[in-house]
């Protein structure tokens, strides 16, 4: 009887431990799978140096000061960027003071350059190896003798990518501020209540925009509507390709949005900036640099 007892006990126990055990062998469960789960990578942080020690420029005739001084001539020492007159208080002599920028400001800018010239003013600029690079250029791609013959964007932004490579062949860590290509359309607004400037305009200064200065007719204001939507559409251009670079900082369409008066035009041709408008120009490129962040 006991030994009934014992075999009872002893199959109630191996029943129990099968149980708790649960399945074994190609019945058990598979092991819980930990799959590994991808962590977006950051994002490349932006550099941006506020007191640059060195400085080159690049662009057209208004970095060279064309039509600040006398007619039809550059005047580089009165220049927005690089210039030497203390009236003006170039973004030269704001950073560096007079005498570094006397030795370390250099200036590369054309006067007629259209975008399509700067990946050439880039590699020049870039053999100095400055600290900072300002870009001011696109007004001449669209002030053509018609709106047909403007500089298309694919062209405008093929040509200033291919000049931001040609500067990091060479100075892959220089700084460049990109200034917005002003506004055409307020410059013609402003300057054809000035009768000698119509007359000079005639001469065919940005006709394009400035032809027939006093049409209003629909033919006319289309044909300034073009280049001006041609206009925003560069200034798009240079904010994207900027944005690509984490050693660019874009004006924020600071220039064009700037109001010009006729102070601030060449008593001469009433379209390039005078010496008033060359140091407007230096006030705003210096605010923008030396900010903490972009602007907006």
């Amino acid at each position: 009887m006991h030994e009934i007892r014992r075999r009872a006990v002893a199959v109630a126990v191996a029943a129990a431990v099968a149980v708790t055990a649960g399945p074994v062998g190609c019945d058990a469960p598979p092991e819980p799978r930990h799959e590994s789960v991808e962590r977006p990578k950051p994002s490349p942080t932006r550099v941006w140096d506020r007191a640059p020690g060195s400085l080159a420029a690049v662009g057209d005739s208004i970095t060279r000061g064309f039509d600040a001084c006398s007619l039809f001539a550059d005047c580089p020492e009165v220049s927005w960027a690089t210039g030497t007159d203390t009236a003006v208080r170039s973004l030269a002599l704001r950073l560096l003071g007079t005498t570094a920028a006397a030795q370390r400001a250099w200036n590369h800018a054309r006067s007629g350059a259209r975008m399509a010239d700067l990946p050439a003013q880039m590699a020049e600029a870039a053999a100095r190896r400055p600290d900072l690079v300002t870009v001011m250029v696109g007004a001449n791609d669209a002030c053509r003798a018609t709106p047909a013959q403007m500089t298309s964007v694919a062209e405008f932004t093929g040509s200033f990518t291919a000049a931001m490579r040609s500067l990091r062949r060479t100075a892959p860590e220089a700084h460049v501020y990109v200034s917005s290509v002003p506004d055409l359309k307020r410059l013609w607004s402003t300057g054809r209540g000035n009768a000698i400037g119509k007359q000079i305009w005639k001469l065919g200064i940005c006709a394009s925009m400035l032809g027939d200065a006093d049409d209003l007719g629909p033919a006319a204001q289309e044909r300034r509507a073009l280049v001006h939507e041609r206009v925003v559409a560069y200034n798009r251009a240079l904010r994207d390709v900027c944005a690509k670079d984490l050693r660019c900082r874009y004006d924020g369409d600071a220039v064009f949005d700037y109001r010009f008066t006729g102070e601030q035009l060449s008593p001469w041709d009433w379209f390039h900036p005078s010496r008033n408008g060359q140091s407007r120009l230096a006030e705003i490129a210096y605010r923008n640099i030396t900010a903490a962040r972009p602007p907006a």
